[in-house]
């Protein structure tokens, strides 16, 4: 029986000895692989040797560890950050600057706006900040050096002079871009009770100081402002402009004064477009002989609601738009459009004139406006 299980039943008949029913064929073949055959059945793998069997127990033994290790770390990670994490609905618990914490206590103590006057005192010394119950480091940079100190609970800063936005003091004490507002080359001083001009960074290209209490432009308030080109005043209580004022400022084109007090007009720069002069005192005294046939550039001239009692000419070429209503005009020349001489015929681009609230009757001057576009607007019968 136990050859039939080991080599078929045929060869039980067989008259030769019986060959052993399985052979080790490492015995024989000592470079084949070490695997078992018998007779007749195909050949099986053998089960994993002791010392591998040692080493994978090993190895899972060291993954577990390490799991265990990674699985600690996480969990402490997470416990420190909700010790650390402040309790919902208290945002603002803590504030943090820099490397230090602030706590909201201590938040009062950092600044104190009450006094404004002790907040800033601005002269030639190094940035100093003093805190109360909070020192910070100090740190340094190659381009400046910054020391800060410990704060007291009033809080002292000290900025050096500097030139520009604010190096200039306005008549409030402050910097210029602390009263106003700059932005870029453009500064807003509308309705900050100034009474006179502030003085104006370099760079000033559009100054707004609308509806102050300014009441005199001085000589020097503009000195250096080579690139200014707007400056609007309006709502004023300006009284008289010094003739140095605006003369020397070569990109000056729009000039805007209504709503003042002014009898006469300064000297004005060659390079003017627009000027707006309604609603002051101004006489026909006060406009100096042929102060505006000196302007090449000049188009619109807005004089409306003043005192004149004549119309100023002559007026220049490129005038476009002229507005005289609401004076007290009465008579004109035969040429204070028009050119009688030579250029009779030549057309002008003045197409816009109002004339209108003046006591003259318009009808009486026809040769005044054979040049013109269009009539003036005013009295005609």
């Amino acid at each position: 029986m136990r050859g039939c299980l080991a080599v078929p039943c045929s060869d039980r008949q067989s008259s030769s000895p019986p060959e052993a029913p399985w052979k080790l064929l490492s015995q024989t073949e000592p470079k084949a692989s070490k695997r078992m055959y018998l007779r007749g059945i195909q050949p099986f793998p053998l089960l994993p040797l002791p010392q591998n069997l040692m080493k994978f127990l090993a190895f899972l033994s060291l993954l577990t560890l390490v799991l265990q290790k990674a699985e600690t770390a996480s969990l402490l990670g997470e416990r420190e950050r909700e010790e650390q994490s402040p309790e919902e609905g208290d945002t603002y618990a803590s504030l943090y600057v820099g490397n230090h914490t602030l706590s909201i206590e201590e938040y009062n103590e950092v600044i104190d706006l009450s006094n404004y006057e002790e907040l800033a005192d601005y002269g030639d010394q190094i940035p100093e900040a003093k805190i109360s119950n909070l020192t910070l480091p100090t740190r340094t940079s190659p381009t400046s050096t910054v020391a800060l100190r410990t704060l007291s609970p009033n809080l002292t800063m000290a900025v050096p002079t500097t030139t520009g936005l604010l190096n200039s003091q306005s008549s409030h004490g402050l910097p210029t871009c602390l009263v106003c507002v700059c932005l870029g080359s453009s500064v807003y001083c509308d309705d900050a009770d100034l009474e006179n001009i502030p003085p104006l960074p370099q760079m000033t290209t559009y100054l707004y100081a609308r509806f102050n209490h300014i009441s005199h432009i001085q000589a020097g308030d503009f000195k250096g402002l080579t690139k200014l080109r707007r400056i609007d005043l309006s709502g004023n209580s300006i009284s008289s402009i010094h003739n140095d004022a605006l003369r020397l400022l070569p990109a000056l084109q729009d000039l805007i004064l209504p709503e003042n007090q002014l009898a006469a007009l300064p000297v004005l720069p060659s390079g003017i477009e627009f000027l707006d002069v309604r609603l002051n005192r101004l006489q026909s005294s006060g406009i100096q002989p042929e102060a505006f046939v000196a302007l090449k550039k000049l188009q619109f001239l807005y004089l409306a609601n003043n005192m004149l009692d004549s119309i100023p000419g002559p007026l220049p070429l490129s005038l476009r738009s002229l507005h005289l209503q609401n004076n007290m005009i009465e008579t004109m020349e035969s040429d204070t459009f028009c050119d009688t001489g030579e250029h009779r015929h030549e057309p002008r681009q003045l197409e816009d004139i109002r004339l209108d609230g003046n006591p003259i009757n318009l009808s009486l001057y026809p040769e005044a406006y054979f040049c013109l576009p269009r009539l003036p607007v005013g009295h005609f019968t």
